[in-house]
This record gives C-alpha cells, structure tokens and sequence, in this order.
C-alpha cells in the first residue's frame, strides 16, 4: 500500500490544503493528514476542532483519514506505515524551508518528501492571513469551504464579545 502523509497546523484548513488533499488522494492508496498539536502555540481552533471541520471537508475522499500527531513527523510516519510525507509549496520561501524539513527527514529515517505546487489560484492562501482577514470582517468565502467560514465567523464573534 502507498501510504502518505499530509502534514500542518490547519488552523483553519483553507482550499489550498483541499487542493493538496485531493490531488495526493489520487496518487496513493491513503493519505494520513496529520494534524500537528504543538503545545507551545495557540491556535484559533483547538486541535479537536481542526480535526471534525477536516473530518467534515474530506469526506469525499474515502481514502483519507484525518489524525493528530505530537513530535517528530518521521515517527508518526513509522508507526503508520507512511513512506512519503506531501508537502505543498505555495512560493519560494516555502520550498527552502520544507527542503531543509525534508532533508533531515530522510537523513533521519529515510521518509521521502514530495513537493507539491499549488493551484496558482491558492497559491497565496494562508491560514494565518485567512484568519486576519475574517478578523476584521472581510470575506474569505472564496479562500475556505464553507463550514470553515462558518466555524470562523462562530469563533469570532464569540471573541468580540468577551
């Protein structure tokens, strides 16, 4: 079984990641997408919450399971039988970034990177963009699918009014 691993912080997911997600569903016999819970980082979405709302929005892909990790990626790819791991590059600055990632990832344990571009129309999506936008009432509807829209504007609102 080609077995694959899709990594981030997906807080919140956006379509760049579903685009990633789809296309890498095509190309092997599961992907894993790996939500990484990092405990010295506030997300905006607890890591319960990243994990339903990517439960909820790959739904369509019946060869994707949605898990969370803690530590080294390359040990969560071990213990789930993961011998690539997805990376998707949106620009430059990503692709040297993840290079040095991937490089200790195969020097650690052989892991195989595969660096995926995204869809020109993502290509300059980001999570943490997507969230300032939201922050201050600016549509992101065409950025995220809609129950992440939702779930945003939710969380929000309910930050405005403490």
């Amino acid at each position: 079984m080609r077995r694959a691993v899709y990594p981030g912080s997906f807080d919140p997911v956006t379509r760049g990641h579903l685009d990633i997600i789809g296309r890498s569903a095509q190309l092997f016999d599961e992907v894993i997408v790996a939500v990484l819970v990092n405990e010295t980082k506030q997300g905006l979405f607890s890591v319960e919450e990243r994990l339903d709302m990517l439960v909820e929005v790959t739904k369509e892909y019946p060869n994707v399971r949605v898990m969370s990790f803690r530590g080294l990626l390359v040990d969560f790819c071990r213990d789930h039988g993961a011998q690539i791991v997805v990376k998707g590059v949106r620009v430059v600055g990503d692709f040297e970034y993840e290079l040095q990632m991937a490089q200790m990832n195969i020097g650690l344990s052989g892991v195989e990177t595969l660096f995926m571009p995204t869809n020109p129309l993502y290509s300059f999506i980001a999570s943490s963009l997507v969230k300032e936008v939201a922050k201050w009432g600016g549509d992101v509807s065409t950025y995220v699918p809609e129950l992440v829209e939702q779930r945003l504007a939710e969380r929000l609102r309910a930050a405005r009014a403490n």
